[in-house]
């Protein structure tokens, strides 16, 4: 009983966090109610708080599945890669599908002005949790070709995997301020960042 119980949670919350992201997407952030929210979810107001302190906590529940997806779908094919800056690229990639296909640009142009610059407020320092998830992975694939003989024994991968995810934020809001944005052009502007960056990090 206490299985079906929790499976039965698990489905009420998904559903406040799919109802809450469209009604981001079709009248933007700032504009939506928790009221709103919890018609569209079909639940009470009182029940969404029972899963959400607010909505900042949606977005930041929504970037955490968006970034897991993308690693656990680079994890995959990393294995069969030999290049340490092909293998970031790729999470790069991910990462990018992934955030888009959970939040439009549209969106992304609303949030991201809230989450890089306000550092007094509550949503950065949530997402600097977030975001700290994904500078360890980046860290953790650097690790891995370090390992393999690919890079330095002397490398910072700790250092080198905030340079990455700082340039990549730098990158991901010049990308998301594009209509329509140019992924392709993205990509290209990140590998020629990663491979200029691992150049003299690769093992003699």
């Amino acid at each position: 009983m206490s299985g079906l119980r929790e499976q039965q949670k698990a489905a009420r919350r998904q559903a406040i966090g799919e109802a809450a992201v469209a009604l981001f997407a079709r009248q933007g952030y700032q504009d939506t109610t928790i009221e709103q929210i919890a018609k569209a979810a079909g639940v009470s107001p009182p029940t969404v708080f029972a899963y959400f302190r607010n909505k900042q906590e949606i977005v930041m529940e929504t970037l955490r599945d968006a970034d897991a997806r993308a690693m656990v779908a680079t994890r995959q094919r990393i294995a069969r890669l030999d290049d340490p800056a092909e293998a970031l690229c790729e999470l790069e990639r991910q990462v990018v599908e992934h955030a888009f296909g959970m939040l439009p640009a549209a969106l992304w142009r609303e949030l991201l002005p809230q989450i890089l610059g306000q550092p007094d407020a509550g949503l950065p320092t949530a997402y600097r949790k977030v975001n700290g998830v994904l500078v360890q992975e980046i860290a953790r694939v650097l690790s891995e070709f370090k390992q393999r003989g690919s890079l330095r024994d002397d490398l910072d991968v700790d250092y080198v995997a905030f340079l990455i995810n700082d340039y990549g934020h730098l990158q991901f809001l010049r990308l998301a301020s594009q209509d329509p944005p140019d992924f392709a052009g993205h990509a290209a502007q990140v590998r020629r960042m990663i491979e200029l960056l691992l150049m003299g990090m690769a093992r003699r």
